[in-house]
């Protein structure tokens, strides 16, 4: 009688990790596996969408037309980032709708860093070189994160990202050739956003409750202190370029490590802004809860308009 060997789907799932092919959202997958992934790409959403308003704050202020006309551009990518990560959250099974009350009712995060204020146009080069470089030592490895839908999503949006760094850096850069009101005004912004961006990685490595379980479902592939080490060692080269300090007086480079050393995080700081008690947390939250309230009659037109739509084709 010829034997019929019978494979478990968690054999399946973790065969296709060890050989490195992507999780399609039809696949058998843990059930850990998908919360995890809906819990942290809903965040990434979250952030993009969130981290419209700091900048979006900026675009009447822009000092030229041409600044304002590359602002929008750059807020409107970020809407568009938000809305493929949405859009990929959706195939493992949450609706967006849920996605926004999770947020809207404190259940749901988003980044630490649009949590903080932009006090003058400095800010919006300190925040597209150092917010957006940090998303992107972040976002790179997660274009060959194991969820097939999550790493196509991420391929666009590193190709943005990446153009934002340089118009940040650009924005500092120009400003570091001007006044010496405009040099101080951009060491300054460099001053505040530096630790909350260094922040942006998470939890040191010791106290992250994801990461190793991320790791081992190759839905990270470098740990948080991996990251924010490579992203110290990148700033501090670009800053002597720029001609801007970083605020830590302990960053030097070790020659024996082949990294720069740097002094220690503020981790009370942040726990206190992801726990809802940073300068600007209720502020971004009305702001969302206030754009979903006022977006209530397009959402019913379109529901109407797609059920006119689908009666029509019935009756035809």
């Amino acid at each position: 009688m010829e034997t019929v060997e019978i494979t478990c789907p968690d054999q399946v799932f973790l065969d296709k990790l060890d050989r490195e092919l992507k999780i399609e959202p039809k696949d058998w997958m843990p059930e850990p596996y998908r919360q995890t992934l809906i819990r942290q790409i809903s965040q990434h959403a979250h952030s993009e969408i969130v981290g419209m308003l700091p900048e979006g704050n900026w675009i009447t202020r822009a000092p030229s037309l041409k600044r304002k006309a590359i602002l929008l551009a750059k807020v409107q990518d970020e809407a568009g980032h938000g809305l493929y990560l949405y859009a990929a959250a959706e195939t493992l099974g949450i609706s967006r709708e849920k996605m926004y009350q999770q947020l809207h009712n404190g259940k749901a995060k988003y980044s630490s860093i649009f949590n903080y204020p932009t006090l003058s146009w400095a800010d919006i080069g300190a925040i597209g070189w150092l917010v957006d470089g940090a998303a992107i030592m972040n976002q790179v490895p997660l274009c060959r994160n194991s969820y097939g839908p999550y790493a196509r999503a991420m391929v666009r949006i590193c190709k943005e990202e990446s153009f934002h760094q340089r118009q940040g850096f650009e924005i500092l850069l120009t400003l570091s050739r001007g006044t010496p009101q405009q040099r101080a005004m951009a060491q300054d912004a460099v001053n505040r956003w530096w630790w909350p961006s260094m922040m942006m990685f998470g939890p040191p490595d010791a106290s992250s409750p994801h990461t190793q379980q991320s790791m081992r479902w190759k839905i990270k592939r470098f740990t948080n202190d991996e990251l924010r080490q490579k992203f110290v060692d990148i700033c501090a080269e670009q800053a002597t370029i720029l001609g801007f300090s970083l605020p830590d007086p302990l960053l030097k480079w070790n020659a024996t490590t082949g990294h720069f050393d740097f002094g220690p995080i503020n981790w009370d700081e942040f726990n206190q802004v992801i726990n809802g008690n940073g300068p600007c947390n209720k502020e971004r939250l009305d702001a969302r809860r206030k754009a979903w309230d006022d977006g209530e009659w397009v959402r019913e037109a379109a529901e109407a308009h797609a059920a006119k739509q689908k009666t029509k084709a019935a009756a035809a």
